[in-house]
């Protein structure tokens, strides 16, 4: 028997809270441990020194389906906890996944081992385990269309355009403290440099058409060379990144940037990868940290290559981080401010 689209979205999946449960014994215990238990205890302790350096600016890149996985709080809560100032993700991540569940939408428990061909006919899509609703999501194209209709008719980067998402949530999130939310209300820029490859290009593209000779545009150059001025204006920097691909390509090459604008900055100083893929094809989501070295991208003082799927240890390093509680004497460098006038 063929189930109905209620049968299969039933059960939500819940994300996980850093600040309920406490990781401190199991990060120690793996610092004695071996292989990738040890790789997550050092990644911990090199982001802890990012929290302690007061000029370091932290710099969360975010790739694959980790918030849709069960992530999202604890991004936000580091964000609230003054743990990130900048944010470099997928557009799917934003947009897809957390400016989604603003709107009230949900992500649910599922398999990979069922029929996507029936999944098409009832309108779900899939990652991997995780259902969506399809007709959910495009009411979430159709609020960024919305959104854009509301915008004066130019160029903006994806920050700019990302702002306004924020702004619109501050009145009309129907849940509360989402990324796109607190980073909107905290002054932490979010960069998509791929913006367009999510629900933000549906309702981009509908906006265009509408209005082919005038119409909001997104300039990924203008994104580039944002965060290029970020990482010139910082003392130093160090990269968090989820994945790898695009948000991290785009992050590290902020250095190699400023050089060619002239700018003499220093390599990201401190790094960590949490990833899956395997360096012997070339790729790694493009590099190891130490062969990011050889580009003049990164130190490799304190870089840690974390193989593991993100979802099993970010909220291990991420709750560890909070219970230590160094984040505390912090400061948020508030990067938004940089581009307002």
């Amino acid at each position: 028997m063929t189930p109905k689209k209620e049968d299969l979205l039933k059960e939500t999946i819940k994300h996980f809270d850093i600040k309920a449960i406490n990781t401190t014994p199991i990060i120690n215990a793996m610092r004695d441990m071996s292989f990738t238990s040890r790789d997550t205890a050092i990644a911990a302790d090199i982001y802890d020194r990012m929290i302690l350096n007061k000029d370091c600016t932290i710099m969360l890149t975010l790739a694959g389906s980790t918030s849709a996985g069960g992530c999202m709080q604890v991004y936000v809560d580091m964000v609230k906890s003054k743990m990130i100032d900048v944010v470099v993700a997928t557009g799917a991540s934003i947009v897809d996944m957390d400016f989604f569940e603003a709107l009230g939408f949900k992500h649910y428990k599922g398999t990979p081992f069922i029929d996507d061909n029936m999944l098409r006919d009832l309108y779900i899509d899939r990652i991997y385990d995780t259902f969506i609703d399809e007709e959910q999501l495009q009411a979430c194209d159709a609020t960024i269309y919305q959104i854009t209709n509301s915008l004066q008719h130019r160029p903006y980067s994806s920050r700019e355009f990302i702002w306004e998402m924020g702004k619109y949530l501050s009145t009309h999130a129907v849940k509360k403290d989402s990324l796109v939310q607190v980073c909107y209300e905290n002054n932490v820029p979010i960069f998509c440099p791929a913006f367009s490859d999510s629900s933000a290009g549906f309702g981009l593209a509908k906006h265009q058409w509408e209005n082919p000779e005038s119409h909001v545009s997104i300039d990924s150059v203008k994104d580039f060379l944002e965060l290029t001025k970020i990482k010139m204006a910082a003392k130093t920097s160090g990269l968090f990144m989820v994945g790898g691909g695009v948000p991290k390509n785009f992050t590290q090459d902020t250095v190699v940037c400023a050089e060619v604008l002239g700018k003499n900055v220093p390599m990201h100083q401190y790094a960590i990868q949490i990833t899956v893929a395997d360096v012997r094809d070339g790729a790694c989501s493009s590099s190891t940290l130490k062969e990011a070295s050889s580009w003049g991208k990164v130190e490799t003082i304190y870089e840690q290559m974390v193989y593991a799927e993100a979802t099993t240890v970010v909220p291990l390093i991420a709750s560890y981080l909070y219970h230590k509680g160094d984040w505390q004497q912090r400061t948020n460098f508030e990067w938004t401010k940089l581009f307002m006038k």
